[in-house]
């Protein structure tokens, strides 16, 4: 039989990890209190990408797993970006709502094709 090669992460690499991502939960939560206009989007998802980094390197131990485990990940990641990229693509590519529009109100004439 073949010997398994687990790599032994020490608990302080995880204590550094939780900490860290404790404290940009943190950051999440004061900047969403200040008024950042359209960057509070910006910097949210920023700071979520980077706490999803942090827990599939080492928590999910892909920092230590083999190419063809890196590959699936990076394929997932792929194919995540391709169908947010089609549907933002959708998203801005549509004419923008009349603002005279009310729930119940027919549609503006300018916007009925």
């Amino acid at each position: 039989m073949s010997e398994s090669k687990e790599h032994v992460i020490p608990f302080r690499t995880y204590a550094l990890i939780f900490g860290t991502l404790l404290g940009l939960t943190f950051i999440t939560y004061r900047v969403a209190l200040i008024d950042l206009g359209r960057l509070n989007v910006v910097v949210a998802v920023v700071i979520a990408c980077t706490k999803a980094v942090l827990v599939v390197l080492f928590f999910m131990h892909a920092a230590y797993a083999p190419r063809r485990t890196r590959l699936v990940i990076l394929a997932g990641i792929f194919w995540m970006l391709l169908l947010l990229g089609l549907t933002l693509t959708d998203y801005t590519t549509r004419p923008p709502a009349p603002d005279n529009l009310s729930p119940g109100s027919a549609p503006a004439a300018a916007y009925v094709r």
